[in-house]
């Protein structure tokens, strides 16, 4: 069971970071299995809460998205069922992975994130269709998918910049990668929740924090709001985040 200094520092953390990463089309859960697992939340309650929070948080996105017909459905069918399809299947193999594998695994996602983060630029030009973008979508969904459910985490790092490099214009990348990770984070966290590792009242504590945050994030996009600061500040949280873990399991 979570301790209340859990919850003190809990919540206001997962509001905030809800609100900022929801902006951009992401979920947190990259940056809350780590935070959670910080503060002595089991690894096997951090990462279906993790997804749980990603889920809440992208539905209220999602519905900013939509309502601004900047989620491409073409291209995100084909990602989504290859993410749901593949996600179960990763959630089943973190039985099969040693813990500190497991950790190992997710300071290099984290590492990767951050790079995302600092680095990536976007070149805008003519988005590439047709049936081999399709092909080339459902793959990268069920790579998103296996190791979203296997790390704990909705994929969308790993959809983002792919959406990017095909010539997607970056706000419909960002709101076709959030309508997908609802799927995916949904059916990780269903098929971590069938392993029965969960603590319900910590769950629902956190979802309500994320659901607020989803409606901030949402509140302030309407008012496009620009967050390059914000995204510099969060790739150097996650390359710190990184490090600690790494340093833990060396010095452990």
């Amino acid at each position: 069971m979570a301790t209340l200094a859990v919850y003190l520092i809990g919540t206001p953390v997962v509001l905030f970071f809800s609100a900022i990463l929801s902006m951009a089309g992401l979920g947190a859960a990259f940056l809350f299995v780590p935070f959670f697992y910080w503060l002595g939340v089991p690894l096997e309650v951090a990462m279906p809460t993790a997804l749980l929070l990603n889920f809440v948080s992208l539905v209220f996105a999602s519905a900013v998205y939509l309502k601004s017909r900047l989620v491409d459905f073409r291209a995100a069918l084909p990602i989504a069922i290859a993410a749901v399809a593949l996600s179960p299947l990763g959630t089943q193999a973190t039985q099969l992975v040693d813990k500190a594998v497991l950790l190992w695994l997710f300071s290099a996602f984290l590492v990767f994130a951050a790079s995302m983060m600092l680095f990536h630029k976007t070149k805008v030009r003519p988005a590439r269709r047709g049936a081999g973008v399709a092909a080339l979508g459902a793959g990268m969904g069920g790579v998103a998918g296996f190791l979203g459910g296997l790390l704990g985490v909705g994929g969308g790092n790993f959809i983002v910049p792919v959406l990017n490099g095909l010539g997607f214009d970056p706000k419909v990348a960002a709101g076709t990668t959030a309508f997908v990770v609802v799927f995916s984070s949904l059916a990780g966290f269903l098929g971590h929740a069938s392993l029965g590792e969960l603590d319900y009242t910590f769950l629902v504590v956190m979802a309500l924090a994320s659901i607020g945050g989803a409606l901030l994030g949402s509140y302030l996009m309407r008012y496009k709001l620009s967050s390059p600061q914000l995204k510099r500040i969060i790739g150097l949280v996650l390359y710190v985040v990184a490090a600690k873990m790494v340093w833990g399991l060396v010095a452990g």
